[in-house]
């Protein structure tokens, strides 16, 4: 209702102060800046150790997988995101799955049909 809107209002008129972030951030960089880059980089690289054993056990798959999603989910989820109205910025999920149900094959008739950035404004 009124006090929703209100809310809604009150918040696009805030501003967010990264200032204490970026000064953090800044702290922590210039403390790896005094470091010896070798060492750095050797350092970051047995960090990752564990992560980079993952995905070399899975890379085949993980790099099919994402080939696949990149151009189905992920491409109507980030179109919807990037190019929708503010206030909806998701594929219809509902009709999405109903429309694959039906056997509609992915592409950009079905992209359309989900994604808020097409749909007529009353």
């Amino acid at each position: 209702g009124k006090e929703l809107q209100e809310g809604k209002e009150l918040l696009k008129s805030g501003t967010i102060d990264l200032s204490l972030l970026d000064e953090a951030v800044e702290r922590m960089c210039t403390k790896l800046m005094y470091t010896f880059p070798n060492c750095l980089s050797m350092t970051i690289h047995s960090l990752r150790k564990k992560k980079l054993e993952h995905w070399d056990k899975n890379k085949e798959t993980s790099r099919e997988w994402l080939a696949l999603n990149m151009m189905t989910e992920a491409k109507a989820g980030f179109r919807a995101f990037n190019e929708g109205p503010k206030d909806n910025r998701e594929v219809d999920f509902v009709r999405l799955r109903q429309l694959l149900a039906e056997g509609h094959e992915w592409n950009d008739d079905l992209i359309r049909e989900i994604s808020p950035q097409y749909k007529v404004k009353d």
